[in-house]
C-alpha cells in the first residue's frame, strides 16, 4: 500500500526540493606582471630545491601558472565589479613606463599566519619603481584613490608554509625580461586567473 503524503511530509519534500545553498565569491582584481614559460620553469626549479632543501616549512607550493608578481592590488569584491574594471583599463591606457629585466636571486619569508615563501631580488631596477609610480599615479586620474600604494616590496609567491625560511636562502638567479603588465581576475579559492587586459611596455631609449 503507497505510503500517504500528509501535510507535515510534504513540506519535508518541498525542503529537499529546495535549490542548492551557493557559497559566496571573492571576486580580486590585481595589476600584475605575469611570466612567460621559460620564466615560470626556471620559478619552478627554484621552487623544487627550496622545497628539498627545507621541507620544515612544511608548506602548500604555488602551481606555476600562478606565478605573478603583484604590482597593485584593487580590491575584493562579492562580483566583478565592471566600473573599477573599466576605470582600471583606463588607467593602464595612460601608462609611460619602459620595459626592464629583473633577476630573482634569493628567497626569504613574510611573516604571517601561512608565512608566504618568496623568490627577490638583489637588485630591483628604477623601471620597476617607476612603473608602480607611474600606475598609481594613472589610479588617482581616473578616480581610483582608494587603491594607491603606498609601500613596493617586489616578489613572486612560491610556497605558504607553517614556519618561516630561518634565513635568506640564494637561488640560482632567473632573469626574467618585464615587457608588459596585465590586469587580473580571480575568484578566491577556484585556481585559475583571468586576464582582463595586458598593455605592452616602451622599449627603453637607446
Amino acid at each position: 500500500m503507497p505510503a500517504r503524503i500528509t501535510q507535515s511530509n510534504a513540506s519535508q519534500i518541498e525542503l529537499f526540493r529546495q535549490p542548492p545553498i551557493v557559497l559566496a565569491q571573492t571576486h580580486r582584481l590585481f595589476f600584475a606582471l605575469m611570466p612567460d614559460e621559460a620564466v615560470r620553469r626556471a620559478i619552478g626549479r627554484a621552487a623544487v630545491v627550496l622545497q628539498e632543501q627545507y621541507p620544515v616549512l612544511r608548506a602548500r607550493w604555488v602551481k606555476s601558472e600562478r606565478y605573478h608578481a603583484t604590482v597593485n592590488f584593487l580590491g575584493d569584491y562579492p562580483e566583478l565589479p565592471g566600473d573599477v574594471v573599466e576605470k582600471a583599463r583606463a588607467a593602464a591606457n595612460m601608462l609611460c613606463a619602459v620595459s626592464f629585466t629583473w633577476s630573482l636571486d634569493y628567497a626569504t619569508s613574510f611573516r604571517g599566519r601561512e608565512p608566504p615563501c618568496v623568490l627577490r631580488g638583489t637588485f630591483v631596477p628604477d623601471a620597476m619603481f617607476v612603473l608602480w609610480r607611474d600606475l598609481n599615479a594613472a589610479l588617482a586620474h581616473v578616480g581610483l584613490y582608494r587603491h594607491i600604494e603606498h609601500s613596493f616590496t617586489p616578489h613572486v609567491t612560491v610556497a605558504y608554509g607553517r614556519r618561516e625560511l630561518p634565513h635568506a636562502a640564494p637561488v640560482a638567479p632567473v632573469a626574467w625580461p618585464i615587457d608588459s603588465v596585465a590586469l587580473i581576475h580571480s575568484v578566491v579559492g577556484k585556481g585559475y586567473y583571468e586576464q582582463l587586459g595586458r598593455w605592452p611596455l616602451l622599449s627603453p631609449a637607446r
